[in-house]
């Protein structure tokens, strides 16, 4: 009896492993195969079309090949598909119908990582995206004090940008972040934690160490601090976590396995002993957060210490309304931020723990929130490169559209690269506010 092949599926998606030491993944042949059995599922459905440019990219080369399907397209023009795609996971989270446990088992994002790995082992990678992926090394180096000035000063400037362009391939008018010399962790080197009232609920055990991240490290350093003032006013001690390095998203989305395997190897034990200590984890940055929660995980299935990590990272905000669930969460606010455009950053929204931010902030009293669930299209990097920037400023075009129709006192994302991306789409002077600084501000610190 023929077995009937359903549309989409009723069943919870799941992830496989990534599966990066199988001997198959980095076989090229069989690559090409998945590339073409996936892409001739997504010419059939184009559910995603408005999302990233891989799919637009995709269906452009289907539609304007010899035989109008995928056969028709090239094997090498394969890549420029890969090249668009910057895991922000929405295709897999809220588009594809075809996601394990359908029977087509596609998952989109990792196969474009699959893909990324194979071209970095054969050396296809640019020398501008292995150094701009390098974020703690970059930031150790940009954040010594003079140097630190020199760096921000070239990053502003227009002839050393068009310098920049013409040597590295990096866009003249990309926003590039700031450098501090007073890093988080010198901000931070005489804090210590409170821990003579630690009040744990159901969810959380009430203390929590802060991985930092490369951006909150050297970047802005203000976002680690604010979080500390906020947990503390919260009565939830709060230390940061010393001596991390990257959580090895760049690297990821780079396809560089074996940086993140050396990355993975250093932090996953520093925080695997806090874990067992009793301490909950929290990061500033959604990106570093998912990596924890989901990328590593999946390519590390076995390791014990990675899934001690797993359970016991969370979002900020989803960590505090848990708190709050519970009645243990400060709500005397002290001022309203206004009218609110919230932008609901892709990393976050891939966690699935719901709109906490949103949640949060509409605690405080007077706090009008719009919420924009659409990715920006900065991606950390992408938005850097020559020849995606205008393409990134096209993907963040309608977020800016909905930010001018909104006219809020303030707008805001919990990626901050993301935030500051709007700003450069808005182009006007104004700039994102961090949720996390918002709700500093809203209890008066």
């Amino acid at each position: 009896m023929a077995t009937k092949t359903r549309e989409g599926s009723l069943e919870a998606p799941t992830r496989h492993p990534l599966g990066q030491n199988d001997p198959d993944f980095y076989n090229e042949d069989k690559l090409y195969e998945e590339l073409e059995r996936v892409y001739d599922i997504c010419h059939g459905c184009r559910r995603c079309v408005s999302l990233c440019n891989s799919f637009p990219t995709l269906f452009d080369l289907v539609d304007e090949s010899d035989t109008m399907e995928v056969d028709g397209v090239a094997k090498k023009d394969y890549w420029k598909v890969v090249d668009h795609c910057y895991l922000c996971d929405l295709c897999y989270l809220v588009k594809c119908p075809y996601v394990p446990p359908h029977e087509w088992d596609v998952d989109f994002p990792h196969l474009m990582l699959r893909a990324k790995a194979i071209a970095f082992k054969k050396g296809q990678v640019k020398l501008r995206d292995k150094i701009i992926t390098s974020t703690n090394k970059i930031g150790k180096l940009a954040s010594i004090p003079i140097v630190v000035n020199v760096v921000n000063a070239v990053n502003k400037n227009e002839h050393t940008r068009a310098l920049m362009e013409d040597s590295l391939g990096i866009h003249h008018d990309a926003k590039l972040p700031e450098y501090h010399s007073k890093t988080l962790s010198k901000r931070t080197a005489g804090h210590k934690p409170d821990l003579t009232q630690v009040q744990p609920s159901k969810t959380t055990t009430g203390k929590v160490a802060l991985f930092g991240t490369c951006y909150g490290e050297y970047n802005e350093p203000h976002l680690g601090e604010d979080l500390l003032r906020v947990f503390e006013h919260n009565g939830i001690p709060i230390m940061v976590i010393p001596n991390t390095q990257c959580c090895g998203m760049p690297k990821l989305e780079l396809g560089d396995l074996d940086s993140v395997d050396t990355l993975k190897s250093h932090n996953i034990p520093l925080m695997a002993e806090l874990v067992d200590e009793g301490w909950d984890i929290i990061s500033p940055v959604p990106s570093c957060t998912l990596q924890f929660k989901q990328e590593l995980p999946l390519m590390y299935p076995a390791d014990e210490q990675v899934a001690k990590v797993q359970q016991a990272m969370f979002d900020p905000f989803e960590y505090l309304m848990l708190r709050h669930k519970e009645n243990l969460l400060n709500t005397e606010f002290k001022s309203s931020p206004g009218k609110v455009t919230y932008h609901v950053a892709c990393h976050q929204r891939v966690q699935k723990i719901g709109l906490k931010t949103k949640e949060l902030l509409a605690l405080i009293e007077g706090t009008e929130i719009s919420v924009i669930e659409r990715c920006s299209g900065h991606d950390g990097t992408y938005t850097f490169k020559k020849e995606f920037h205008d393409t990134a400023m096209k993907i963040c075009r309608p977020v800016v559209n909905r930010v001018k129709k909104d006219e809020p006192d303030v707008y805001t994302s919990d990626c901050p690269m993301a935030g500051h991306h709007i700003s450069a789409g808005l182009d006007d002077g104004s700039d994102s506010v961090h949720p996390i600084t918002l709700l500093k501000q809203a209890y008066g610190l």
